[in-house]
Order: structure tokens, then C-alpha cells, then sequence
């Protein structure tokens, strides 16, 4: 079966199942039988695949060490919802494939663990980069392709990438209203969650952001499901870089997104 068929029923399974669900602020309490059960977490990267570089230190390598902590804190502090790792190693899984999972797993949100670069280098000099960034898929913003473009290189890393991703074509009219479908199911709740995370970097810990953005990143657009990536900040900037890598920082994004994902249960109404 070819991946666009096997994406388009996937998705749109998971849009029957889930229609109520995601707009249930529209609907009568009563009507809605949907409960949060789990969270999928995606650490950026892994295996041949290194991501940006620090001057000291790999983006996989702080994604997955975020991703573990957040695992572990959520297991604790929310005992109700699951929740699922792509990743639990130094690995590379392709992008088709961490989405897969997290479909699979019929995960209720998607988050998606990376750190951000710019072209200045890992030189320490004044006004660098820095901040964070949430990304949610936005299909008619794709001409922004910056950061989508770093993020979906990962795919040419992959040995049948041609095959995987050969029906990856915005001009097709098929794709389209699935992708269509998509958005108008999922696109509201990933930028509400996407607000949220904002609202907890900025506010509490004091980081400075750059917002939240959309784009056309892939591990996005194949999760059938509400979906953020979290870009924790410039990892070529050696201040926030130090920040990336120390037990603190990595302990301040975690407690930020826990926060961020009670208070966006509460606004959904589970």
C-alpha cells in the first residue's frame, strides 16, 4: 500500500474517532464521550542523524536527555494519561515512523522535542539568537520554509526515503483534503497547547520567545492529532546552550511543559 494511502486512512479514521473530540467546546457536555489518555513525546533527532551543533554538545543528545525527564515527571505528577517516548535511545527513527507510532498508540497530543540554530555559528559574540519557539503545521504558511526544511533534512537520512515520502506533494488535490481535514480538526487545539507552553516559558521561567509560529514540518503533518514542536532554544548560542545541557534548564522546560498540559486539559475539558 502506498504510504499516501495508508497516511490518508489513518487520518482520517482518526478524524471520525476523535471529530467530537476536538471540538467539544462547541458541543454539549453530554454529547462528549472523550477522554485524554495519551501523550506522545518525540525526542528530535538520534542515531546518524546529530541535529544542530552546540560547541559542545548534539541536539539529539539533549532532546532525548529532555524527553526522558519529561517522561518521567509526567509519569509521576499525572498518573491518568500514558505516556509514550518514539525514542528511549541514541536511534534514528524516521520521521514516517515516529508519527506511526504516535498514531498507533492513538495518542491525544504530540509533542515534539528539538533545539533551534541560526546561522551565526557557535562563536560567543553580542545579540545571538535565542529563545524558544513552538511550531504547529500550518498548510498555508509552507512557503516558510526555514525551519521546516532543517527539520525535514532528517528525511534524507532515511534509505527509502524516495518510496516513504514520494506522495508528499502539496498539489495534490487527495493530499490536500486530507491535510485540509487535518487542519481544521487539529490545527485550533495545537495552537491552544502551542499558546499554553508560550505562556509558561515566558512567565514563569523568564525565557525569552519567539512565538508560536506555523510551518510545514512533516513529523507534524503525519500526526493525526493535536501536535507542537518545541524548539528549547539555540543550542549554537553558548549561553543558552550551557542551559540545554545543565539539570536545571532541561528541569525548567520539563516542569514548563507539565504545567502547560494540566492547563490545557482544564481547557479542554478532561
Amino acid at each position: 500500500m502506498r504510504y499516501s494511502a495508508f497516511l490518508g486512512i489513518t487520518i482520517l479514521l482518526f478524524l471520525f474517532q476523535s471529530s467530537f473530540a476536538q471540538q467539544k467546546d462547541t458541543i454539549p457536555a453530554a454529547v462528549s464521550t472523550f477522554k485524554f489518555k495519551t501523550v506522545v513525546i518525540d525526542a528530535g533527532h538520534g542515531g546518524k542523524d546529530a541535529g544542530a551543533r552546540g560547541s559542545h554538545s548534539f541536539e539529539k543528545n539533549v532532546t532525548l536527555s529532555i524527553a526522558l525527564k519529561l517522561k518521567a515527571a509526567w509519569d509521576t505528577a499525572i498518573t491518568d494519561v500514558k505516556s509514550i517516548l518514539t525514542r528511549t535511545d541514541d536511534t534514528f527513527i524516521p520521521l514516517n515512523q515516529r508519527s506511526a507510532i504516535a498514531n498507533q498508540n492513538h495518542g491525544n497530543l504530540f509533542i515534539s522535542i528539538h533545539c533551534n540554530s541560526s546561522p551565526e555559528g557557535t562563536a560567543a559574540r553580542a545579540h545571538k539568537q535565542k529563545g524558544v519557539l513552538l511550531l504547529v503545521y500550518g498548510f498555508h504558511r509552507l512557503k516558510e520554509q526555514e525551519e521546516a526544511v532543517r527539520e525535514n533534512s532528517s528525511i534524507f537520512q532515511e534509505k527509502d526515503y524516495k518510496q516513504n515520502y514520494e506522495s508528499y506533494d502539496e498539489s495534490d488535490p487527495s493530499n490536500l483534503i486530507i491535510l485540509n481535514a487535518y487542519i481544521q480538526k487539529y490545527r485550533k487545539q495545537s495552537i491552544r497547547f502551542g499558546d499554553l507552553l508560550d505562556d509558561e516559558f515566558t512567565g514563569i521561567d523568564g525565557r525569552e520567545s519567539n512565538g508560536v509560529k506555523e510551518q510545514g514540518v512533516l513529523v507534524l503533518a503525519h500526526s493525526a492529532m493535536p501536535a507542537v514542536l518545541i524548539e528549547t532554544g539555540f543550542i549554537n548560542n553558548p549561553e543558552e546552550e550551557e542551559y540545554l545541557n545543565s539539570d536545571e534548564g532541561q528541569h525548567e522546560i520539563v516542569m514548563s511543559i507539565i504545567r502547560a498540559l494540566r492547563n490545557y486539559r482544564k481547557a479542554i475539558g478532561s
